[in-house]
């Protein structure tokens, strides 16, 4: 029992020590510290949107029936102004975020647990079950996926849920073949053989040495793609396939208020389309640092001879 404890404690600590020589070289990267800082900032508003916006009990969206420009904070107007039917475009853009969080986790995270599940036996197994599984990844990737996802979400119906459900379909196929690739070289290494050799079952193989081994860059696509379903998610409810109205989506709000710009309502439109662009800018950024932390080569190139 001492050994094991040992053991454990020395696990401990060498991932505790990775975490921080990670984040230390994550500093050194502006750009990645700076997605870090507007990821982190995201996630803040998301989890405190009932402290920042508080909902109306008597209207959870806040209307006031009257148009109004912004107002500086301390004034008795509306911070980033109204917009149509006199909804606060401040608590839009609150419990908007959240909204556009629950998207891309929901969706990356079921994409990519998909894809890792297909992907690892697809590239570990090979033969007759690779042609299946690559095969069918295929026939959805021959789809554009914009189209792909506006022939289900209009078959699904107008909501929230079938468009995260729309967009899964679109993204699985990707996070398989990325995964297959990574496992087909990681599957060669000699480890995997000591293994093999030791009596460990397949799936033991798959799910505690190649999958681990294997996921930096499943990891690093799907930081990006948190970013891009958001812009997939508010392009859908833009033209029509997305949030129903009277939602909180970012999408929407700029699909209520383009008709209104000419009339010089620049606010109804400017500041969800704002939300959106910082979203997907952290979440790019964030995904570009940990491209160049988990990559030895770009790694050794930005660093030197630092090691994560």
């Amino acid at each position: 029992m001492a050994i094991q404890e040992s053991s454990l404690t020395k696990t401990l600590r060498a991932r505790a020590r990775r975490t921080v020589e990670t984040v230390r070289l994550l500093k050194r990267n502006p750009l990645a510290l700076a997605g870090s800082l507007i990821v982190l900032g995201i996630l803040g508003v998301a989890l405190f949107a009932p402290f920042i916006a508080p909902p109306n009990p008597i209207d959870s969206y806040q209307r006031p029936r009257t148009w109004q420009p912004p107002e500086p904070p301390g004034t008795p107007g509306h911070l980033l102004g109204t917009g149509v039917n006199g909804a606060d475009i401040f608590y839009g853009i609150v419990w908007g975020t959240r909204v556009s969080l629950q998207i891309g986790v929901v969706v990356v995270a079921t994409a990519l647990l998909i894809g890792l599940l297909l992907g690892g036996i697809a590239g570990y197994f090979g033969g007759k079950v690779d042609e299946i599984i690559m095969r069918t990844t295929d026939l959805f990737i021959s789809i554009p996926g914009l189209i792909l996802a506006m022939a289900v979400a209009s078959a699904l119906g107008r909501n929230l849920q079938n468009i995260m459900v729309a967009l899964i379909i679109v993204w699985w196929p990707w996070y398989v073949r990325v995964f297959r690739s990574q496992v087909l070289v990681t599957k060669e290494n000699q480890y995997i053989e000591a293994a093999r050799c030791s009596g460990a079952s397949r799936w033991r193989i798959i799910f505690r040495h190649i999958v681990p081994n294997s996921l930096a860059p499943v990891v690093v696509q799907g930081s990006l793609d948190l970013g891009v379903t958001l812009l997939v998610a508010a392009g859908l409810s833009f033209i029509g396939f997305g949030a129903e109205p009277g939602f909180t989506e970012w999408g929407l709000m700029i699909a209520e208020g383009r008709e209104f710009i000419a009339q010089g309502f620049w606010w109804m439109v400017f500041f969800p389309g704002f939300a959106i662009s910082v979203f997907v800018l952290g979440f790019n950024l964030l995904g570009d640092g940990l491209r160049d932390l988990f990559d030895p080569k770009l790694r050794s190139l930005l660093y030197g001879s630092d090691r994560a």
